[in-house]
């Protein structure tokens, strides 16, 4: 067994068989996965970064163009299209996630060198590897047209090289120190710089990353009076960032005469109405994902019914009724209206004045615990419902047993990375780094709750700290070598 677990080609043809298990298994797709496809179709195929709007393709932006780029390069490669392309996709995303799980383990292998734990790196590197190898949360993903892949990847590789910048800024100490480790310290500023903006045209709101950072850089240098020298990084890290974005940001500038190097707020067709008022009302209740289907993902697209909504998105009868009305007309064509709209908006306005803290802390805390505590199971044929224990049992055993066995896993590995922090924090030279990990964790938690709708998948890129902090738990283990 030491042999077999002290081999890292055995960790990563485990993490393969894994992943090819959910994409010849459980292959899936989504609403996005059709946005996604018509945008690298109508590249191809019109030259146009366009969606297909009455027969006809339409410049858009509502989506960053990183994914859709990755599809028409993998396309235009497999000679395919439809189904047979969409597998070529996944097994492409089989080998970019093993490469995340890679850059997991150098990360668990920087934290046991910045711990001066020598004795231990290798084993740090191989737990991080077999951890992240066997993660089923992340691999699920590879089985479906996504960004959550390369949004992993992207987060992988730009922590790794902020955990090295933040390492190196502490560790300059004196103007001779500085003047050995500039160079390599500017360099490595402009890579992670530059790795964020990639992972900026997968997911916009990947530059997280540098709000959690910079006041870690902050205190470092302000403790040394080297101010001026966090706002030369701060210089470095925003152009570096920027440079990949250039040739979206020119493109929206010509097209649409619009100074937009992200996706908007609002990722709306040209002159679809933008349901503000809607969107408002659900943050007064909406905090699983399970109702996202039942509400909010059948806007302007399929009939939403009254029995579907919770009773907790009523306060009185009276609301029910209102709602009631809105559906009735809204349900004949399917297209919500301004002033059904305002309908909307109304009852947001009247349920936070309400209640106030519902909508602006539980409702958001209930969305934190749901979106990072869950089964994950909305890739999987799997129902998810454990309770009525008795009657689940006896009416699908199966998906119970998965769930809490799912669920439970996911508890291990959030709890591991968590007890790894406080593992850690006795070491003074990795406070800084840390801070910069439970900034972001939080960060991200934070930002995850403003969001129109409920969906756990977006804190998968929280997971290669995660990892990173579960393996220094590990390192006593009997089942890999010391070196």
């Amino acid at each position: 067994m030491k042999r077999v677990f002290s081999n890292p080609i055995v960790a990563i043809l485990a993490g393969a068989c894994l992943r090819l298990f959910f994409v010849l298994k459980f292959p899936a797709g989504s609403g996005d996965t059709i946005i996604y496809d018509q945008l690298a179709s109508n590249w191809l195929s019109h030259a146009s970064y366009a969606m297909d709007v009455a027969g006809q393709p339409l410049p858009v932006d509502i989506r960053m163009p990183g994914y859709p780029a990755f599809l028409a390069i993998i396309y235009v490669l497999s000679g395919h299209s439809g189904e047979a392309a969409h597998r070529a996709v996944m097994l492409a995303q089989v080998v970019i996630d093993l490469g995340s799980c890679a850059l997991i383990a150098c990360l668990a292998l920087l934290l046991a060198v910045l711990c001066n734990d020598q004795a231990n790196r290798r084993r740090a590197f191989l737990v991080g590897l077999w951890l992240s190898a066997l993660c089923p949360f992340t691999a699920n993903y590879v089985a479906v047209p996504l960004t959550e892949t390369w949004a992993i990847f992207f987060t992988a590789l730009a922590t790794l090289l902020i955990v090295r910048l933040i390492a190196q800024a502490s560790r300059i100490c004196s103007a001779r120190q500085l003047a050995a480790s500039a160079r390599g310290f500017w360099i490595l500023a402009a890579a992670a710089g530059f790795v964020v903006g990639l992972g900026t045209l997968f997911r916009p709101e990947t530059p997280l990353l540098f709000i959690a950072a910079i006041p870690v850089l902050l205190f470092v240098f302000a403790r040394r009076g080297e101010l001026h020298r966090l706002v030369l990084t701060v210089i470095v890290l925003f152009f570096s960032t920027a440079i990949p974005l250039v040739p979206w940001t020119i493109r929206n500038a010509i097209t649409f005469h619009e100074f937009q190097p992200l996706t908007p707020k609002n990722t709306n067709l040209p002159g679809e109405l933008v349901p503000n008022g809607f969107m408002a009302w659900e943050r007064t209740w909406l905090y699983r994902v399970r109702d996202c289907y039942l509400v909010p993902w059948k806007l302007n697209d399929e009939a939403i019914h009254l029995e579907d909504i919770p009773a907790a998105a009523f306060d009185t009868p009276d609301e029910r009724d209102r709602v009631a009305a809105v559906l009735e007309t809204y349900n004949d064509d399917l297209t919500l209206t301004a002033e059904q709209d305002a309908v909307f908006a109304q009852l947001a306005r009247e349920r936070t004045a309400r209640h106030p803290l519902r909508t602006y802390l539980w409702i958001p805390l209930r969305r934190a615990v749901r979106t990072w505590f869950t089964p994950r199971v909305e890739l999987l044929p799997v129902s998810g419902h454990v309770f009525p224990l008795s009657y689940m049992w006896q009416e699908d055993p199966v998906d119970q047993r998965t769930t809490v066995l799912l669920f439970f896993l996911n508890i291990l590995y959030v709890g591991l990375g968590m007890a790894g922090v406080f593992y850690l924090w006795k070491f003074p030279q990795m406070r800084a780094v840390l801070t910069f990990f439970l900034l972001f964790l939080l960060i991200r938690t934070v930002f995850l709750t403003t969001l129109e709708t409920v969906e756990p998948r977006y804190v998968l890129v929280c997971f290669p700290m995660l990892i990173a902090l579960a393996t220094t738990l590990f390192r006593l283990s009997p089942l890999v070598p010391n070196n």
